[in-house]
């Protein structure tokens, strides 16, 4: 199954432009994935030092990411948000409400956010066939972003996406746009700027508090609401956006054995949810009922959120 945009043409062109062009507007799901070459606009994938329309406000959300994501921040968010007394709705509801979300903190995306939700799920049916619960993870991983929604507090931008990280110790220099964290109260506080902080050895990052965002809130929503998704499909939703530990092995010390399984899932699906970001379009309305079937299968009918 290959899903295809328009291409650009040439008239007189090589074989091998053809090809670069095929390559950089095709989600290639037959013989496995293929990754491509350059995002939407042009660029590497996670390029923050390419200079791009978006480059400019990427660093500025991060320069307010790094100097707002405190621990005192996070326990006001987590104590508001696990209440989950915002709204009653279904998953595919949410799915749709998300289609009104732009994320500014990433350089690699400008489409509507189901957009690249489905592109991800997609990806990951066709070479994972037999993993239902890691196609619905891939379609749920981002919907904790209607929290940019007016119905959900509309959170500032800072508050909701980009790469999460640990609260409560050392801030680690392979988190994009680092240099940040020094205007952080947290930064020259003894018991949070050590590498442990409160933390100890192998303690498991269920017991360490990240930033603020998306990722932990839609964590709390499936946890709190009695999801049946496996242990790794939860892990995949918390901490997908945790780059510095799935790519560059940051905080390794604070995770448990479980957490050592679940990651290699996570380093799976982190392919398919970054390198999936293209101008491929998906029809909705035809993978929409297997992806209800599996809303029913491991969510009850509505969720409090």
């Amino acid at each position: 199954m290959t899903i295809i945009v328009e291409e650009t043409q040439f008239e007189n062109g090589s074989q091998e432009q053809i090809l670069k062009s095929r390559a950089e507007t095709e989600l290639v799901l037959d013989g496995g994935f293929c990754i491509p070459h350059t995002n939407s606009y042009g660029h590497n994938f996670r390029d923050y030092d390419v200079e791009s329309e978006r480059q400019q406000g990427v660093e500025n959300f991060y320069r307010l990411n790094h100097i707002n994501q405190t621990v005192d921040f996070v326990k006001k968010m987590r104590g508001e948000y696990e209440k989950l007394n915002k709204i009653e709705m279904s998953i595919w509801d949410c799915c749709e409400l998300l289609n009104e979300v732009i994320d500014e903190s990433d350089p690699d995306l400008d489409e509507p956010q189901i957009e690249h939700l489905l592109q991800t799920a997609e990806a990951i049916r066709k070479d994972y066939p037999d993993q239902d619960w890691l196609h619905l993870t891939a379609l749920i991983h981002d919907l904790g972003k209607v929290l940019l929604h007016p119905s959900f507090g509309e959170l500032p931008q800072w508050a909701v996406v980009g790469d999460t990280f640990p609260v409560g110790c050392a801030f680690d220099q392979s988190i994009v746009h680092s240099k940040y964290f020094v205007q952080n109260p947290d930064y020259n506080n003894p018991a949070y700027n050590r590498k442990y902080g409160i933390y100890s050895e192998n303690c498991g990052l269920d017991n360490v508090m990240m930033s603020w965002g998306h990722d932990d809130y839609m964590y709390l929503v499936a946890k709190e609401n009695g999801t049946t998704l496996p242990s790794a499909g939860l892990f995949i939703i918390r901490y997908h956006s945790f780059y510095a530990l799935h790519r560059s092995e940051a905080y390794k010390h604070l995770m448990s054995d479980e957490d050592v399984e679940n990651l290699k899932w996570l380093q799976i699906f982190n392919k398919y949810d970054l390198y999936s970001k293209s101008k491929v379009r998906v029809n909705v309305e035809k993978v929409k009922p297997y992806y209800e079937s599996l809303i029913d299968k491991y969510f009850p009918a509505k969720l409090r959120w």
